[in-house]
Parts: C-alpha cells; structure tokens; sequence
C-alpha cells in the first residue's frame, strides 16, 4: 500500500451535497439498495472514504456489481442507478458512444 492512501478523511461530500462519515454511510446489513443509499456509497469510494474492497465486503457486494453503479453514476448520474432505468440508460450510452 502506499503511504499516503492510509490518510483518509473524516467525511466527504456526498450526492445530494451531504457531509458523509462512515457513520452515516448505509449500515453494513442493508439489503435494500435505493438509489440514494447506492449513490451515497459510490460517492464514498469517490472522495476516499473507504476502498472498493472494503465496500465489498462491508455490503457483501461483488466487484462487478459495485462497478456497475460506478459506472451507472459516471454515465447518467443518481438517475443512472434506478433499477427500472437501467437499460434506457445503457442504450442511450452505447448510442452516444457510436458517434
């Protein structure tokens, strides 16, 4: 690990403008993943509040499934990660990319 990636901060600025701590994060046993609760976590990993494996593992999520909403995120925004959207999003980015 590198030095300077054991310092991290105390809070980071979350989706809707929010200060975020690890004590504000979603608790580690939630099941039901809103959008905000998933944007809150990505905003996380963003702003160096905790690592994509510590995420992982703290939410029993895949790697591939936390990506998912990273990239949901840097697509589309919070709108990107609603469930019901997923592939209206997903073809208007594979449509904008053939341009």
């Amino acid at each position: 690990m590198i030095e300077n990636q054991k310092i991290r901060p105390a809070q980071v600025i979350g989706p809707l403008g929010e200060p975020l701590t690890l004590d504000t994060l979603p608790p580690p046993d939630t099941t039901r993943w809103v959008v905000r609760r998933k944007a809150e976590v990505v905003a996380a990993v963003n702003g160096g509040l905790l690592t994509i494996d510590e995420v992982c593992e703290r939410y029993s999520l895949t790697l591939e499934e936390f990506a998912s909403w990273q990239r949901a995120v840097d697509r589309s925004g919070m709108q990107g990660l609603r469930v019901t959207r997923i592939q209206h999003y997903r073809d208007l980015y594979e449509r904008q990319q053939k341009y």
